[in-house]
């Protein structure tokens, strides 16, 4: 017994010894007992990490690790170690991102599997090929579930072994090519072709010899798939076939994904999995896709071969099914089957029958399949069923409109009559005309025929009238407010809203008043009704086309004391008062002592009254600068454009008026206040706006000139001065054409005679305008040579005929 436990306390002491001295292995002064194979990974990067710390290479602590008496041979290993823990940690897998890894992805690591699919538009109606072109469909397994006890472990899987309680371990260990892994003091163990729950009791009966806590129960052990192989398979027969690297939880579906599903000759219905050179599974993907089974999406292994034989029978399905396209059918299966892969008829299939096209050894010949062979007829390869629409009518449809409550459609029966459908209508409206109703029938040969009936007659029981229907017939009960001619009135003048107004019985000129809004203010007590005139003789004595009624009523009620009868067609006139006229102003701006809107106090108002009224012209004022803005009124504009001055289009002169929206008039101030008759001051009209220009001394020069600018005026200087004082005119001034606008608007031009130019009279706060010379299209050389060969000519028959 004191064997045993010396025992034990050694072997724990030695454990202790290896921990230590993998965390301090430059403090440590006996190195002897250190075994480099027993170390993890975490140890061997904490003594990279220290060696690192220390500034110190694995070459450099050689001789310490020797005079501690570590082995050459165990040093050697441990090099060899470190140097493949550099390259890794070069890649960027230090002890914090393992760290980090496991925190933050949870689940197992797996290589992407990557393929690149190619888009089969092609084969883009054959059923099922859409599995495979949808890069968001890959059936790839997913790695965060819970390890699967079936599964079959192999090299190349790792394991996430941990030990919790009183002890503890946790290492990831990789399952070697010879299918074993090596756990730290506890040695190797065999897992490769057994499942993860049968390699989880291995392990825990392995650890349980070495770990006493395990045994005893005081501590567990865990174990996990932390790595998933992968394993190689091929595909043949598919759009890319060829070798695949998947994971080893890939399944049939996911191969044949990566595959891009069938070829274009490829069977979606017989796909064989081979395993050890047999059929494994047939897979029918089919089954999938109607029916959503996942039976045949098996587990893959290592080097299964994935075969996608040729198709042996295709039909296509066209027309009036939810899912048309081409299928693949096999032996034994009917049309009923592939109405089903087609998901079955839409709602405006013709399901009596079905027309199938099939092709024979030497032509195409058509079939009619009827519903009750649906069950029974077996597809044909080449076969193409066209399913048509349903007719466009009714077997048992008949309609009635007009005057009843629920004009409509109702379904016929036989023996069903006049009085029947009306019932169904829920009986005549209070309107409908009892004298007569209408059918229209189909005949046999699709032509239509009228039956009168008499409606009362009918509802009485009168058989003769009271006829029987046929499907499609037509009843239309008339009303009588058909037969009535629809009357109108209209009223005119100072209402609020005149128009065309309904005529009713018994409608008076007070009910069409009150209709129309009231009166406006302007409205007199005048009224005028023009009134149709009726007779059946024509009477030439008399030239009176209507009959004109003339009335009074009161202006501040609406609602009149006698009562006028109003008759169809009646034209009423609500005249206005002789005088209702609104305040109208007009406005004065400038050199004014109370510049503003005046209102105009009587029709005639002028610029003299205007001016007075507004306090006169003040000390600054420029009496050669008054001037009337009026606005320019459509209606003028448009009788303008009603007559055709034969303008080209770029002298568009409604353009400018509509732009310039005033038209100007000067006013001689000094003539007005000499004279109030003079025909400078003109009676205002509202709108107007009275300018008052400020005196200014200077003149401008603008237009094609070197300098636009304003010139001081000196008196006595001419119109040449000013356009020499700014430099004179540009190479497209018009010098002849130039001309002054004066203060007050009034205008004036350059004036020649012969050789003898007269240049108008410059004022103060006038401006100059040189215009720009008009384009002139210069001749070509042929065009004088053609000149040249006139005159030639001409001088030829003037010298023949003086010889």
């Amino acid at each position: 017994m004191k064997k045993i436990t010396c025992a034990l306390v050694l072997f724990f002491m030695l454990l202790i010894s290896f921990a230590t001295n993998a965390q301090g292995i430059l403090q440590s002064k006996d190195l002897s007992t250190i075994k480099v194979d027993y170390l993890s990974q975490e140890d061997l990067v904490k003594i990279a990490t220290q060696l690192k710390s220390n500034n110190m290479t694995i070459d450099q602590a050689e001789p310490m690790a020797i005079s501690k008496g570590m082995s050459q041979d165990e040093f050697d290993k441990l090099k060899m170690k470190l140097k493949d823990l550099s390259v890794t940690a070069d890649s960027g897998n230090n002890v914090n991102q393992l760290k980090n890894n496991k925190t933050e992805f949870v689940g197992r690591n797996q290589d992407k599997i990557t393929n690149n699919k190619v888009k089969d538009s092609a084969n883009a109606l054959i059923f099922g090929s859409e599995l495979f072109d949808n890069p968001t469909l890959n059936f790839e397994p997913d790695l965060k579930l819970a390890t699967p006890v079936n599964y079959i472990l192999g090299p190349g899987d790792e394991l996430q072994v941990s030990v919790y309680g009183v002890q503890e371990y946790n290492s990831s260990i990789p399952v070697s090519v010879e299918g074993k892994i090596t756990i730290q003091y506890v040695g190797q163990i065999a897992v490769s072709g057994i499942t993860v729950e049968a390699a989880t009791q291995k392990i825990k009966s392995a650890i349980a010899k070495v770990y006493s806590t395990v045994r005893s129960g005081q501590s567990q052990v865990s174990v996990s798939l932390s790595g998933i192989r992968t394993i190689k398979i091929t595909v043949v027969g598919g759009k890319q076939p060829g070798n695949y690297s998947v994971s080893s939880l890939a399944t049939v579906y996911n191969a044949l994904h990566l595959a891009g599903g069938p070829g274009k000759n490829g069977s979606y219905r017989n796909i064989e999995l081979i395993r050890n050179n047999k059929v494994y599974k047939n897979v029918d993907i089919y089954r999938f896709l109607v029916k959503g089974d996942q039976s045949d999406n098996v587990s893959l292994k290592e080097n299964d071969v994935i075969r996608i034989p040729a198709y042996s029978q295709r039909v296509t399905v066209q027309g009036e099914v939810k899912r048309p396209g081409i299928f693949e059918m096999k032996k034994g299966e009917t049309f009923s089957d592939l109405l089903n892969f087609a998901s079955g008829f839409n709602e405006f299939a013709y399901t009596a029958s079905v027309s199938v096209t099939q092709k024979t050894g030497k032509e195409f010949k058509v079939h009619d399949i009827n519903e009750s062979e649906f069950s029974t007829y077996n597809p044909q390869s080449g076969d193409v069923f066209k399913v048509t629409k349903i007719l466009s009518r009714y077997e048992n449809r008949i309609k009635i409109e007009g005057a009843v409550f629920r004009p409509d459609y109702y379904s016929f029966t036989e023996g069903m009559r006049i009085a029947d459908l009306i019932t169904r209508a829920e009986g005549l409206k209070e309107d409908a005309y009892s004298k007569r109703a209408r059918v229209i029938r189909l005949k046999s040969d699709l032509t239509t025929e009228i039956l009168n009936i008499d409606l009362g007659a009918a509802l009485s029981g009168d058989l003769n009238s009271n006829i029987e229907l046929k499907r499609e017939d037509i009843v239309t009960v008339y009303s009588i407010l058909d037969f009535r001619e629809e009357y109108k009135v209209t009223i005119d003048g100072e209402v609020k809203n005149p128009g065309v107004y309904k005529f009713v019985e018994n409608l008076t000129l007070n009910d069409l008043i009150i209709q129309v809004g009231g009166l406006t203010g302007a409205a007199s007590k005048r009224v005028e009704i023009a009134r149709m005139v009726k007779s059946d003789v024509i009477n030439d004595a008399d030239p009176k086309r209507i009959e004109l009624v003339q009335l009074e009523i009161s202006t501040d009620n609406n609602e009149q004391v006698k009562k006028f009868l109003l008759n169809p067609f009646d034209v009423i006139n609500i005249r206005r008062i002789a005088v209702y006229e609104k305040p109208q102003m007009v406005t004065i701006s400038g050199a004014v002592t109370y510049p503003g809107k005046y209102v105009l106090a009587n029709k005639k108002e002028k610029v003299y009254d205007i001016v007075m009224r507004a306090g006169g012209l003040t000390s600054i004022s420029n009496v050669e600068g008054m001037k009337i803005k009026r606005p320019i009124k459509q209606d003028e504009i448009d009788k303008i454009e009603s007559i055709d001055l034969n303008l080209s289009k770029n002298d568009s002169l409604i353009e400018k008026l509509a732009e310039t929206k005033f038209s100007t008039i000067p006013i001689n101030w000094e003539k007005i206040e000499k004279d109030k008759n003079h025909y400078s001051n003109v009676t205002l009209f509202p709108g107007d706006e009275i300018e008052v220009a400020v005196y200014n001394e200077g003149v401008k020069v603008s237009g094609n000139v070197l300098l636009t600018s304003e010139i001081p005026y000196r008196s006595g200087k001419g119109f040449k001065y000013y356009i020499n004082a700014v430099g004179g005119v540009n190479n497209k001034g018009w010098k002849k054409k130039a001309y002054i606008i004066y203060p007050n608007g009034k205008a004036d031009v350059t004036k020649s005679f012969l050789f003898f130019r007269s240049y108008p009279t410059v004022e103060p706060d006038s401006q100059i305008v040189v215009p720009e010379k008009p384009e002139t299209k210069k001749m070509s050389t042929g065009e004088w040579v053609s000149i040249g060969s006139v005159i030639t000519s001409l001088a030829l028959l003037i010298v023949t005929a003086f010889k």
